[in-house]
């Protein structure tokens, strides 16, 4: 759902950096809600085929060397030969995952042109200032979960793959009201204060040991 949802953001990028007269057209509110609710469709078949390839192995062990029931994870624990559902994971999660990432390379390169076109610099920095916190959250979610699931099996590691699951399933989804909202001016002046804050307490606890010393 997160490759869909970046997807659809994309989308919404595109629209409002080559096609700014036509936007409330394209991302109406109709528009969005039917992105959304085809997405859901999908990943909910999407999940429903994996939950139904996994059910009818057969398991030498109930314990799971993972934070959740993943399918690889899963596939680990089976007596019975897992070639075949190794080769549907492979092929359509790299469907169900590559086709949003490919849509989404597919709009900044026509962002990139369109922006390559402004006559002004200050054009420029402000069109890769509004896509800057997509592009991150898009690196830091693809970069994992390529990194998790697109890789030979014999590259294995329950180690590595639980911290690379923390990062897309948690740490991405933590940081993202973070890298979206920085832009804001009203989250920028907080920052700015509590960083502030916090060198003048620090400053005066400094002197506060010295003195004490």
């Amino acid at each position: 759902m997160d490759s869909f949802l970046l997807a659809i953001m994309a989308l919404d990028r595109y629209a409002a950096v080559c096609q700014p007269l036509h936007y409330t057209t394209i991302m109406s509110k109709r528009t969005c809600l039917s992105l959304v609710t085809s997405s859901w469709v999908i990943v909910s078949l999407h999940s429903t085929l994996f939950t139904a390839m996994t059910s009818t192995l057969s398991y030498c062990s109930r314990v799971i060397h993972h934070y959740f029931c993943d399918v690889p994870a899963m596939l680990l624990l089976s007596c019975t030969d897992t070639s075949a559902q190794q080769m549907v994971v492979f092929l359509e999660g790299s469907l169900i995952v590559m086709v949003p990432m490919l849509f989404i390379l597919g709009s900044y390169i026509l962002i990139i042109r369109a922006v390559l076109k402004l006559s002004t610099s200050k054009g420029r920095q402000r069109t890769f200032s509004t896509c800057s916190s997509h592009l991150t959250v898009v690196i830091f979610f693809y970069s994992s979960v390529i990194f998790m699931y697109f890789r030979p099996s014999s590259l294995y590691s329950a180690t590595y793959d639980r911290v690379i699951s923390v990062v897309y399933s948690i740490i991405t989804p933590m940081l993202n009201p973070f890298i979206y909202s920085l832009r804001n001016k009203e989250v920028k002046n907080a920052v700015k204060k509590v960083i502030q804050c916090g060198r003048k307490y620090g400053q005066k606890w400094m002197k506060d040991i010295e003195d004490e010393y």
